[in-house]
């Protein structure tokens, strides 16, 4: 059995109004990205592989695990969602989000409208889909065990592939995953398998509590 283990990265900057404004850690990022590496150091076997997104906060992250990226692979850069809330406000009046509330609120809408071709942003659903296939296809070998430093919506573009989530089931997977978190893939013969998600076991402790972050 084979096994690809992805980790979102850690808190990025989250009072940016662009993608390059926000894709850089912030200082609970940094501290994320650090206790996960000494989690990791003492249950976790080694990887045969270690990939990145090429996005500043995934190498970021990577660097403050303490793990040397064999590759890095821009098909693990995340989804633009500052142009596709720019593209749904033109289209459809949506507000852009100014909450977690609202955030919670129009990420389904949006999802929804790009998946049906209605807005487009950076670039297509089905290009994004198809992207992450591609990537993820590669790492799924039996018995080699990869690891991927990457985005929440990447990783939640794997569980739609995994599970065949529906856009508004994509969504709601996409809106909980934490920052710095797991998630794991069983590699078979017969096809790829969730087996873990969204585990923060570096944050369980009491006196870290209020460093578990979303956004």
């Amino acid at each position: 059995m084979g096994e690809i283990v992805m980790v979102r990265h850690g808190q990025a900057n989250t009072g940016a109004t662009s993608e390059a404004e926000y894709d850089r850690l912030s200082h609970l990022g940094h501290q994320q990205a650090e206790w996960l590496g000494d989690w990791m150091r003492l249950h976790e076997s080694p990887f045969d592989h270690v990939l990145t997104g090429t996005m500043r906060r995934h190498r970021e992250t990577a660097r403050g695990m303490g793990v040397a990226a064999d590759h890095t692979d821009e098909r693990l850069n995340e989804l633009d969602y500052f142009a596709l809330a720019r593209d749904i406000e033109i289209t459809h009046g949506l507000a852009q989000p100014a909450s977690e509330q609202d955030f919670a609120a129009h990420i389904p809408q949006t999802f929804k409208a790009w998946h049906a071709a209605e807005i487009t942003g950076a670039e297509p659903f089905a290009g994004f889909e198809a992207r992450i296939r591609t990537v993820l296809d590669e790492a799924a070998e039996p018995g080699r065990r990869v690891l991927c430093v990457t985005s929440g919506g990447v990783i939640a573009m794997a569980l739609r592939l995994a599970l065949d989530l529906d856009p508004e089931r994509l969504a709601q997977v996409l809106l909980p995953i934490y920052n710095s978190s797991i998630h794991r893939f069983r590699v078979l013969d017969t096809g790829t398998f969730l087996s873990s998600f969204n585990a923060i076991p570096h944050l369980d402790p009491p006196d870290r509590r209020d460093s578990r972050s979303w956004i």
